[in-house]
C-alpha cells in the first residue's frame, strides 16, 4: 500500500490509539467495536511493518516508530480536522462527547458540581477530571490528551490559549469556638495565632506570606499538609487558623461549624484562567464546552464580615 493511499480514518484510529492508550478507549471515543480499532491497527501495521504499540499491562504503548509518525503527522492532521469542523455544528443534546479536563484538587471541588449539574440535561457528554503537572500541561494539550486546562496564571507559548475564568480571594477561616471568630481579625491576633499552611511543596512559603514578609512580619505555621480539606477539617477541631481562596470556604462553611473572616492586610488575588491548544480553537464542539465553563464560573462569592 503506498503512503499516499493510507486511509484519512486509519491515521484517525491511529492518532485516537496513542491519546488514549487503550483499544477499549479508543474505540469507545471513536463510536466503534473494538473489533474493529484492532482491524484498523492491523492494517496500520501491516502497513509500517512495525507493532505501533505494545502492551504494557492496561496500557498501549507506542513504538519508537509510532512516536516519530505521530509527531510529524498530527499537525497536518489537526488542520484537516479543524477544517472538517469548522462546516459541521456540535449538538450537545444528540452527539455523544468525552471533554478531557485538568484541574487541580481545589478547583475540582469548586468546578465540577456547577459544572455537572449544567450538564445535567445532556446525558450522553462525559466529562474526564485529572490532574496534570504544570510542566506537561502544553504538551498534553497539543497532544489532544487534555480539551482544557484551568489553572493560575502560567508561562505558556504562543500555541496555547488562555483567558480569565475566574477571580478569586484569600480569607481566613475559624472555628466557631475560636475567641477570633466573632470579631474583626486584627493583625497582631492573626500572627500571634498559629496557621495551617497548605502546599504540595514540603518547604517554602505561601502566597500570604510573601505580603507578609513584605510588611516585615511573619506568621507561626503549625501544621503544614496538602489539601485544603484535610486543613479545614484541622481548623474545625482547633484554634489554628487557615488562609485560603473564598470559593472553596464558602462550599465548607455551608457543612461545617466554621467562621469566614477578612484578613488583617490585603492579600494578593487569585486569578483563575482557563488554557487550550490555539489550533483547536475553532472546533464547534471546544467552542461550546468553554462556554459551559464560563457560564459554571462565575464569581458568586459574598462579602466576607
Amino acid at each position: 500500500m503506498a503512503l499516499n493511499r493510507l486511509d484519512l480514518n486509519l491515521l484517525h484510529v491511529f492518532d485516537t490509539i496513542f491519546r488514549e492508550g487503550s483499544l477499549t478507549r479508543a474505540a469507545r471515543a471513536l463510536h466503534l467495536t473494538q473489533p474493529a480499532v484492532s482491524h484498523s491497527l492491523a492494517r496500520l501495521r501491516e502497513h509500517f511493518d512495525d507493532p505501533l504499540f505494545t502492551r504494557q499491562g492496561n496500557q498501549m504503548v507506542p513504538t519508537p516508530l509510532a512516536r516519530r509518525f505521530a509527531e510529524s503527522m498530527r499537525p497536518g492532521l489537526t488542520q484537516i480536522q479543524s477544517a472538517v469542523n469548522q462546516f459541521h455544528a456540535f449538538d450537545p443534546a444528540s452527539q455523544r462527547k468525552t471533554y478531557s479536563l485538568a484541574l487541580r484538587d481545589i478547583l475540582e471541588s469548586t468546578f465540577l458540581p456547577r459544572l455537572m449539574s449544567c450538564l445535567d440535561g445532556y446525558p450522553d457528554i462525559e466529562i474526564v477530571s485529572q490532574r496534570i503537572a504544570r510542566r506537561d500541561m502544553e504538551t498534553q494539550l497539543a497532544a489532544g490528551k487534555l480539551d482544557y486546562a484551568v489553572d493560575v496564571l502560567l508561562p505558556i507559548s504562543d500555541q496555547t490559549a488562555h483567558e480569565l475564568l475566574r477571580k478569586d480571594r484569600l480569607v481566613v477561616i475559624a472555628r466557631d469556638q475560636n475567641p477570633l471568630a466573632d470579631k474583626p481579625l486584627e493583625m497582631e491576633a492573626y500572627l500571634k495565632a498559629q496557621h495551617v499552611l497548605v502546599s504540595s511543596r514540603a518547604e517554602g512559603p505561601g502566597i500570604e506570606d510573601f505580603e507578609l514578609s513584605r510588611l516585615g512580619v511573619q506568621r507561626r505555621i503549625r501544621l503544614r499538609c496538602q489539601h485544603y480539606y484535610a486543613a479545614c477539617r484541622v481548623v474545625e477541631k482547633t484554634d489554628l487558623l487557615l488562609t485560603m481562596p473564598e470559593t472553596y470556604a464558602r462550599m465548607i462553611a455551608e457543612h461545617a461549624s466554621i467562621q469566614i473572616l477578612t484578613p488583617p492586610v490585603e492579600l494578593p488575588g487569585i486569578d483563575v484562567h482557563l488554557y487550550w491548544h490555539r489550533p483547536y480553537e475553532k472546533e464547534p464542539a471546544l467552542i461550546w464546552f468553554r462556554e459551559q465553563l464560563h457560564s459554571v464560573a462565575g464569581d458568586d462569592t459574598e462579602p466576607t464580615d
